[in-house]
């Protein structure tokens, strides 16, 4: 099922908040025998999508029709959804872990704790899924639900979404901007960076803001990962990348996962499914040229958001494998930018 193409491990999907939102546990089948979404076991053999980072998010309330409105026009700035309390976060956080653990036990994937066992679980003919957070509203302050959601498999965890937390702040949905906004991270942030070092815990840089960014860069001592997201040098949105940014990350001997949200591939901003795949190699040729070859790869975000009609799901992951062919990315590139490259880094902070 992997071995004959390039397998795809994908740095974002977000398809439990959409098995939870669509029954939890009932919902599971539809997973295995095909749902209406980006991923499912029958869309992962037909593209080659062997795995990767599967998010538990805690949805904030939003008015969906005033975002696709927004998006559409040339500028636009989106407020930051009200904070979240941990009583209403853990128990949203505990129900997509358990949906996660549950797909495990049925065989349809693997949760993985190191390299080893992302080969194990490709060698299994399963998927392979970093049980990851985004936004850590569930966790408290005292850090007690982070040990035990290690425990369970959690191995990544972005401190933020785009809305504030006792962690730090996220980087609100504005166009033009650069992610420049607000205060870094919390005293209790930088006691959840160290643990997470502790525990060899990928941090995921993804929705927060530059200050953040900047304290995750001095505290940390593994390296810097963006799992999806994009550069500013190309499209100039808040939740991108500066030059400045993609320089520290690469001085970490990081990685970034290129994220297929159009409105953070387009120069426009806009939340237009009519995006080319030229867009996407655009981000790609700009984030080799300044991480280099070794610490780039995909962090799809699909299941979520509004993603290039012609990568529609991971059914269509060839099309962008013939696309980067005819770019003139040769076999040995591709393969590092579809699973080799996230390999190395997580072999590089997890260990082993």
């Amino acid at each position: 099922m992997f071995e004959a193409i390039p397998a795809v491990f994908d740095g974002h999907n977000d398809v439990l908040l959409r098995l939870y939102s669509e029954g939890g546990r009932t919902a599971l089948e539809s997973f295995s025998t095909g749902r209406d979404g980006a991923i499912d076991l029958p869309k992962a053999r037909q593209g080659g999508f062997g795995g990767g980072f599967f998010a538990v998010y805690v949805p904030s309330p939003m008015d969906l029709d005033e975002k696709l409105r927004a998006t559409a026009s040339d500028s636009y700035d989106l407020p930051l959804p009200d904070p979240i309390d941990w009583e209403v976060a853990i128990s949203v956080v505990l129900h997509q872990s358990a949906l996660l653990t549950e797909l495990d036990q049925r065989g349809d994937l693997k949760i993985v704790r190191s390299v080893a066992d992302i080969h194990t679980a490709w060698s299994q003919d399963k998927l392979a899924a970093v049980f990851h957070i985004e936004g850590a509203e569930g966790i408290d302050e005292d850090l007690h639900a982070l040990d035990v959601l290690y425990a369970a498999g959690l191995r990544s965890l972005g401190p933020v979404w785009s809305r504030n937390n006792i962690f730090g702040e996220g980087v609100p949905f504005r166009f033009p901007s650069t992610g420049d906004i607000g205060a870094g991270l919390s005293d209790h942030g930088k006691r959840l960076i160290r643990r997470c070092n502790q525990l060899k815990i990928m941090v995921d840089l993804s929705h927060l803001n530059e200050a953040g960014f900047w304290d995750v860069a001095r505290i940390s001592d593994a390296p810097l990962v963006a799992t999806h997201s994009n550069a500013y040098a190309v499209s100039p949105h808040s939740r991108n990348l500066t030059d400045k940014q993609l320089a520290a990350i690469a001085e970490s001997d990081g990685m970034v996962g290129l994220n297929f949200a159009v409105c953070f591939l387009r120069a426009d901003g806009k939340n237009r499914s009519d995006t080319p795949l030229d867009q996407v190699l655009r981000h790609l040729d700009h984030l080799i040229d300044v991480l280099g070859e070794d610490r780039v790869g995909l962090g799809s975000d699909y299941d979520r958001a509004t993603v290039p009609q012609d990568v529609t799901s991971v059914a269509d992951l060839p099309n962008l494998r013939k696309a980067m062919v005819a770019h003139g990315y040769n076999a040995e590139l591709i393969e590092k930018l579809c699973h080799k490259n996230w390999l190395r880094v997580l072999a590089k902070t997890w260990g082993g």
